[in-house]
């Protein structure tokens, strides 16, 4: 067939192709607007062009392998969007088209090439992702594995290989029970060592990590998961490292999905993957650290979810499978953190044994809690002031990481003893790493260790001037060192965030600001992310003030407005150089919306703010203007905290303002200045009030148009709907003229929302966020009618508000902010329409089970909103 396709193409696709990857880039150009135009033009033609070239064994590997990577962008692509217009593409093509392109994908599956076996593999995975759910090309899965013990190693790699890739693209509920038990047949045997090519063995292993998922109903037979779990334990003994890797990774897979069905082979396990740690290459050994990594995390979850308070009715019970290890699991760990690389890179952050142990260890000690702490404390005890810095950085190291997890009354002792030795260590130890590891270690003390909830305080006032001047010194130090510097002052900072009028910062506050302003000036800032740090630390210091340096933020305030003034003074930068520049910028405006925000805080500070208000609002202005088609983010989220504080001032800005903001709720493509920008037209909505209502007509249209294009990403259409909510509440009743156009999109919204059976845990989480939207809409819409009368406009809109509450009740998987505000929308409804909704709420299936629920509630904030919502409806059904 595929001869066929090769003679009947519409254009001869080789020489374009080869000429699509020329070094000379006007023959490059040129190929690539001829392709484009051919797809353009003749779509079926040029997907057959394409599968014809891949499959074909007299053309050039350059050639072919670009045919099958087009082909592949052709049915997938990252945005949703775009990724939904794809497959409808792919789903409207003519269905003999399509067979010949699978037939030609098919056939390169036995290619001696295996750079074009591999990318037909990925091509196949694709169009089975797209066809698999719509019960087309059923008999793919049977054909891939008809044959696959009689062809050669090479077709079997290949054929193996796509089976991984298939299941990576579809959901196990697509694959019949019997199709995945062949599936897995077919891939553990592949595994099997008596399989003579590595190559087969190291596509098996890899195809089995894919295929797990669909695997449920295996492991809970104990015969196939014995045996699946013995071919996986014998794969990473392999002599192959790539094996062996790979058969890690499966192990990790399994311990995070099969958690529960791991008892019979821990031991084993904890065997294997100790030999590996301490003997195999790094590559292996990080993944069998790995697999004790995900044990801990499946282990903290089921703690956090339970309690530890375990009954027969538990879904998952907690094996305690690191406690019963620690013994061995922990001498383990350490032995990993003394093999750091001389030259490893801190600016990378460049993955190694000795941070995957130290990771792995911190994770432990969140699992099992103070147990850790007499396991690790001779090992710092015995390696903290030896010569060799390894053994001095692995000493810290294991210290720092044991930090989350034990009771404060277990730590509080031994960090007392230990702070003055690091704070010297910080300052005079000759080796960087040390000093590195040191500041991260002073940082997850102050994290964790600091603030009101500690009975015995680890900063003190004999101790508090020497921990400053230690961390301001050490800002100064190489940019690895100054950053984690940074990090720890921000945390010192974080825990005097509640300490009331007076702060022991206070008598410092100058010397800090002054000295990370010096930082952000360095010339290397722009290492180790150390300008960013800096900007965040002095974010963080601000923010946590008191009152008795008020008057040293207002000072702040200039300096930071003559800073961004000099961003915008550049001229004819480089495109590097204006990358440095948004990004100075970004950081700038950042620091400005901080200090903004408290300044706005309190009046008096606000008053004396104000002066500034106009010439921060033109930088902001100049900012935007600079960027052309796009909207600083940050830049608007400063522009919402100078609307909360300069209130209804804030409409003289206005005109100035609106283009940009219309830009920033039309950037689809950078999604999050969208949700900005559409947080901000409500922090404008709070402060102007119905001043804003000559702006609305434009804003509710842009809206609109938001939530009807399919090129907006999910996460901005919540925040969308609590706009609608917003621009209510300021306008009342000159809402009127949006309710046909806004009470149609929160009904479909709310009918998909209602219903999540089957979902996944992030969808519920989606959900629930889109839910609130939706509250937030009606409930702003109910309250800006009250007392109008046009109330009565809202009538037809109460059945369906009342179903949507009953739906989302029955569900039984809403979050405590989606039920406080639905028991808000139910007094809301109540409030507003009076008789009109007392009888609708006594028809209602579950609002009283939903009120009562409410009432009982341990949230105080849900029963104080209940308490109104009941109120209100006595008051609806008595009148």
């Amino acid at each position: 067939m595929c001869d066929i396709v090769r003679e009947n193409m519409a254009m001869e696709v080789t020489q374009v192709l080869l000429s699509a990857q020329a070094v000379d880039s006007t023959v490059r150009k040129h190929a690539e607007e001829t392709l484009k135009q051919f797809q353009e033009q003749n779509l079926p033609g040029f997907l057959l062009s394409l599968s014809g070239e891949l499959s074909s064994e007299e053309k050039p590997v350059d050639s072919r392998k670009l045919a099958g990577l087009i082909l592949k962008n052709a049915l997938d692509a990252k945005e949703q969007h775009r990724k939904y217009e794809l497959v409808q593409r792919w789903l409207s093509l003519d269905v003999g088209v399509k067979s010949q392109i699978k037939a030609c994908l098919l056939q390169t599956l036995t290619s001696t090439v295996a750079d074009a076996r591999s990318t037909a593999s990925q091509v196949i995975a694709k169009v089975a992702g797209i066809e698999l759910p719509q019960k087309q090309w059923p008999e793919l899965i049977g054909s891939l594995l008809s044959s696959i013990h009689q062809v050669p190693p090479h077709v079997k790699q290949a054929t193996l290989e796509t089976l991984g890739y298939l299941c990576e693209e579809v959901v196990p509920e697509v694959v019949e029970q019997d199709q995945v038990n062949k599936i897995l047949t077919a891939v553990v045997q592949g595994m099997n060592a008596n399989e003579g090519n590595t190559e087969v063995r190291l596509a098996a292993t890899r195809a089995l990590y894919n295929a797990l998922g669909f695997a449920q109903a295996n492991f809970s037979n104990d015969m196939e998961r014995d045996y699946i779990m013995r071919v996986v334990c014998e794969a990473t003994l392999s002599p192959e490292v790539k094996i062996r890797q790979a058969a890690f990774e499966c192990l990790v897979s399994i311990g995070s999905a099969y958690y529960e069905k791991l008892a019979p082979y821990i031991q084993d396990i904890f065997n294997i993957t100790s030999k590996a740690v301490r003997e195999d290459e790094e590559a292996v050994a990080l993944q069998a650290i790995e697999f004790w990594s995900s044990i801990c995390d499946e282990e903290i979850d089921i703690l956090e979810e339970y309690g530890g308070d375990f009954t027969a009715d538990s879904d998952v019970p907690c094996y305690y499978f690191i406690k019963q290890a620690l013994p061995a699991l922990v001498p383990m760990l350490l032995e990993t953190l003394l093999k750091q690389e001389e030259d490893q890179d801190q600016d990378e952050g460049a993955w190694n044994i000795a941070m995957a142990g130290g990771t792995c260890l911190g994770l432990v000690a969140r699992t099992v809690g103070d147990d850790i702490v007499p396991l690790v404390m001779p090992f710092i005890e015995e390696n903290i002031t030896k010569a060799d810095w390894r053994q001095r950085e692995a000493a810290t190291y294991a210290f720092g990481s044991i930090l989350e997890g034990p009771s404060p009354d277990k730590l509080t002792p031994i960090v007392n003893v230990a702070l003055n030795f690091m704070l010297i260590a910080l300052t005079k130890d000759p080796s960087s790493h040390v000093k590195d590891t040191t500041a991260w270690t002073l940082g997850r003390i102050f994290e964790f260790l600091h603030g009101s909830t500690v009975e015995t305080p680890i900063i003190t006032p004999a101790n508090c001037q020497q921990i400053i001047t230690v961390l301001l010194q050490s800002m100064k130090d190489a940019p690895n060192v100054a950053e984690k510097a940074c990090g720890a002052l921000y945390f010192l900072a974080q825990g005097y965030e509640d300490v009331g009028s007076t702060s022991p910062l206070t008598p410092y506050f100058q010397e800090i600001v002054q000295s990370l302003l010096n930082v952000t000036h360095r010339e290397d800032a722009g290492e180790s992310r150390l300008r960013t740090a800096a900007y965040e630390t002095l974010n963080e210091v601000v923010r946590c003030s008191t009152d008795e340096t008020a008057r040293l933020v207002l000072e702040l305030v200039q300096v930071i407005m003559t800073e961004l003034h000099k961003t915008l003074e550049a001229q004819k930068l480089s495109s590097d150089e204006r990358e440095k520049q948004n990004e100075l910028q970004g950081l700038l405006c950042g620091c400005l919306q901080v200090i903004i925000q408290k300044l706005g805080a309190s009046e008096p500070t606000k008053y004396a703010f104000m002066s500034y208000a106009d010439q921060i609002m033109n930088l902001f202005l100049r900012v935007f203007a600079c960027r052309n088609a796009t909207v600083h983010e940050e830049a608007m989220l400063a522009i919402g905290a100078l609307a909360y504080t300069t209130g209804p001032n804030f409409l003289k800005y206005m005109p100035d303002f609106y283009k940009y903001l219309e830009m920033g709720l039309q950037n689809f493509e950078e999604y999050q200045v969208c949700a900005v920008t559409v947080g901000v037209v409500g922090d404008i909505c709070r402060a102007l009030e119905d001043k804003i209502l000559p702006y609305c007509d434009g804003i509710m249209t842009q809206l609109l148009k938001d939530l009807s294009s399919n090129q907006l990403h999910r996460s901005v259409k919540p925040p969308i709907f609590s706009c609608f909510g917003d621009i209510a509440l300021a306008i009342g009743e000159n809402f009127e003229k949006y309710l046909m156009y806004a009470m149609p999109m929160l009904q479909s919204a709310a009918e998909l929302s209602a219903h999540t059976s089957g979902a996944d845990d992030e969808m519920i989480e989606y959900t629930n966020l889109l839910r609130n939207g939706i509250l937030e809409a009606y409930s702003g819409i109910f309250q800006g009618f009250k007392n109008s009368p046009k109330t009565q406009l809202l009538i037809p809109f109460a059945p369906h508000i009342l179903q949507f509450l009953d739906s989302i009740y029955m569900e039984k998987d809403m979050d405590d902010i989606v039920m406080k505000t639905a028991i808000g929308v139910l007094g809301d409804l109540a409030d507003t329409l009076g008789s009109n909704a007392g009888s609708l709420i006594q028809q209602s299936l579950s609002c009283k089970d939903f009120l009562n629920e409410c009432l009982s509630s341990e949230d105080h904030l849900i029963k104080e909103s209940a308490e109104w919502a009941r109120l209100a409806i006595s008051r609806a059904i008595s009148v």
